[in-house]
């Protein structure tokens, strides 16, 4: 992400599958032990909706949201309906506690149906949309959402994202 806007930054990883979100030093970073973390000197901020934000503000020489205001409500949309619908499921955390409660299928079941619904609900909202990316021809706000979402709905939930 911000290598889009053109700003120098150092990535850390943070390993869920090993736990690495729970460390005492992670935890200082975010209590509710969530990736992204965006630490930038003497302000922290967690949640990707956030980040963004926060970044358009701190370097607005690219936008992340375009200026005109019907595109910048699409936008904000599509990260909405990304991060209340879909990237829920994608979680972890999420994801285990259903194998608990319903079991390994119905969890998969439940899983796909609902990413599935999210994507149908983006593919309608972006249906007139003309241009290379998700609200025209410039990368914003919805492009940075949906993209990591839509190689874990191919690769997770085995999800047909090309038809």
């Amino acid at each position: 992400m911000a290598a889009i806007i053109g700003i120098s930054y150092e990535y850390k990883a943070v390993n869920l599958s090993k736990g690495e979100q729970f460390t005492p030093e992670f935890e200082k970073l975010n209590p509710l032990h969530f990736v992204p973390v965006l630490d930038d000197g003497d302000v922290v901020v967690s949640d990707s909706y956030a980040i963004l934000l926060y970044l358009e503000e701190k370097y607005p020489q690219i936008a992340l949201l375009p200026a005109d205001p019907q595109l910048k409500a699409l936008n904000l949309q599509v990260a909405s309906i990304v991060t209340s619908s879909i990237q829920p499921l994608h979680m972890l955390s999420n994801l285990k506690y259903l194998v608990q409660k319903v079991g390994p299928q119905e969890s998969l079941l439940f899983a796909q149906t609902n990413v599935e619904k999210g994507f149908n609900a983006l593919e309608k909202l972006l249906k007139d949309i003309n241009g290379k990316y998700a609200s025209g021809d410039e990368v914003y706000m919805a492009d940075v959402f949906m993209a990591p979402q839509i190689a874990v709905a191919m690769q997770r939930f085995k999800i047909d994202m090309i038809n």
